[in-house]
């Protein structure tokens, strides 16, 4: 028994210890370190560059398109020709005649009924939406590893408290043992206390791998490379303080929602499809010019060889008359407008209603959280009078047991209300837009 209490003993120290050297990280700095590392974020940031580097006036027709261009040909002809007037035959063979070509061609539409400005827009658009995309993806992640953050910090607090109990249980061990050993209590005390003392460290185990399991999913999000490690946190407690106001946290989720901002950027990307459609009603005026050089080598005739150079140049002026889809085209566009703006009420109405039932759900906990916060004072100086009057032989092993029971409780209960209350929090800052303060 002395040995285990010394091996016990001696390891939670040499833990303490080594915690202690790690560096505590704050969430703070949990954060950066998972904004610059984690790989998800990296890929779709990947994305949004994609997304920029298509939203150019090239991309969108509007600059000129010049080619350069050279070519050679040539012909191996055999010929047989024959006299009208006497009969007689010419023959020719081995007949090489080449002609080699290069030049340059430009080429412009500068006007198409405005299509090119649409699709500029739609591009510009679209790389606002990746930016959004952006930021909805960034504002997922910091509200996911905050929430891994706490609960990690919950488990840790849970951890700490069942090493007390179960350093409650070895004491009411050693005590029962000792009463045991001068014949004051019976052997059946004994095994119950033994019972509840094995109990109670099955349970330490497990929260052990509860632990674990926090501290390796944190450290994947962050995209640790070395999961393995010690990983030591800032806090100690849930922090549940923060000051939250209804109202502004609607005016703000209306104002900066990421995504209420994609279905407004939605609804701008199906406009500038319609206006792409209407250009077909509108003529349009092309520019074409060039300038090249050509060669041609003959091996019969009076020419031996030929060269020209120069310029060309010309206008090309169209308008579709027909072509059996645009009003069809047209009729779908404005229905997908129609569609977006939907979608956007729609949107608002379950972020308002999502809002609600969160506000609801955070402001029971926080009732909770103070109910829990008087119970667990009262289960502590409870467990305190249940101890003097065990240690005065006035209470049974028995009551002793339920009075460290309702002590744990109340604090695994108090626990759990605080951090159903900070995720309360972290969804409402999320659905309002304002997660980024966690940076702060």
């Amino acid at each position: 028994m002395k040995l285990n209490r010394f091996i016990y003993t001696a390891a939670l120290l040499f833990a303490a210890m080594y915690a202690s050297a790690q560096e505590a990280n704050s969430l703070k700095a949990c954060l950066e370190k998972g904004l610059e590392n984690n790989y998800s974020l990296r890929i779709i940031r990947n994305k949004q560059q994609v997304a920029e580097n298509n939203a150019t006036w090239a991309n969108a027709g509007m600059l000129p398109k010049a080619d350069i261009s050279a070519g050679y040909s040539g012909t191996l002809d055999n010929s047989n020709s024959t006299a009208r007037e006497d009969g007689s035959v010419s023959k020719m063979r081995n007949i090489n005649d080449n002609t080699l070509r290069a030049g340059v061609d430009v080429q412009w539409k500068i006007f198409d009924g405005f299509k090119m400005q649409a699709d500029y827009n739609r591009l510009r658009e679209l790389k606002l939406q990746s930016e959004t995309q952006t930021r909805l993806a960034v504002e997922d992640y910091v509200a996911k590893l905050t929430a891994e953050y706490y609960n990690f910090v919950q488990q840790r607090a849970r951890m700490r408290n069942l090493n007390h109990a179960v350093q409650l249980s070895r004491e009411r061990l050693r005590i029962v043992h000792a009463r045991y050993a001068i014949g004051d209590n019976s052997r059946l005390d004994l095994l119950q206390a033994r019972v509840d003392f094995n109990a109670d460290s099955a349970e330490s185990v497990k929260q052990n791998e509860m632990l674990a399991t926090s501290r390796i999913r944190l450290q994947e999000l962050m995209a640790e490379r070395n999961i393995d490690n010690a990983f030591v946190v800032a806090d100690t407690l849930v922090d549940v303080n923060r000051p939250l106001n209804f109202d502004k946290l609607w005016e703000l989720t209306m104002r900066s929602n990421a995504s209420l901002l994609i279905a407004a950027q939605d609804k701008k990307i199906a406009e500038s499809d319609l206006r792409s459609i209407r250009s077909r009603d509108y003529p349009y005026l092309s520019l074409n010019a060039g300038y090249g050089i050509t060669q041609n080598k003959y091996e019969t005739g009076a020419t031996e060889k030929r060269k020209q150079w120069g310029a060309d140049f010309g206008v090309t002026m169209g308008f579709k008359l027909f072509d059996g889809n645009r009003g069809r085209e047209r009729r779908n566009a404005k229905i997908a407008i129609q569609n977006a703006e939907l979608a956007m009420q729609e949107l608002e109405l379950t972020l308002y209603a999502d809002l609600c039932d969160l506000w609801q759900a955070y402001e029971n906990n926080k009732k909770l959280l103070a109910l829990e916060k008087m119970n667990v004072i009262a289960a502590r100086e409870n467990y305190a009078i249940a101890h003097e009057r065990y240690l005065l032989r006035d209470l049974s092993g028995i009551e002793m047991r339920e009075a460290q029971k309702s002590l744990l409780d109340a604090e695994e209960r108090i626990l759990v209300a605080e951090y159903n209350t900070k995720l309360c929090e972290i969804s409402l800052l999320q659905l309002s837009g304002t997660i980024m303060v966690y940076l702060e």
